[in-house]
């Protein structure tokens, strides 16, 4: 069995996933990285929403961001990230 700690910082991920908001970010960047507008269009919620979803996800370590002069764009922070997602529907799917 994990220790305490490590089984608090898992259920907390887990309650990340608690969104639809987050989840549709997500699945939002799985084709690539976006800028907070892109991603507020293409899910159909405004910029200011995005934004405060944005640091949540950010805070997880589940997205991961760089830095173009004023422009920045969002990605998802890794491999494991979209292995979850596709897990995730894959098993609601069954």
């Amino acid at each position: 069995m994990p220790n305490e700690e490590l089984l608090y910082d898992l259920a907390d991920l887990f309650k990340t996933f608690g969104d639809t908001t987050r989840i549709k970010i997500l699945y939002a960047l799985m084709n690539g990285g976006l800028f907070v507008g892109d991603i507020a269009t293409t899910i159909g919620v405004s910029q200011s929403a995005v934004s405060h979803q944005l640091r949540v996800l950010k805070q997880a370590r589940l997205v991961k961001f760089t830095r173009d002069g004023k422009n920045v764009t969002y990605s998802l922070a890794d491999d494991h990230v979209y292995t979850m997602l596709l897990q995730g529907l894959t098993h609601i799917c069954e």
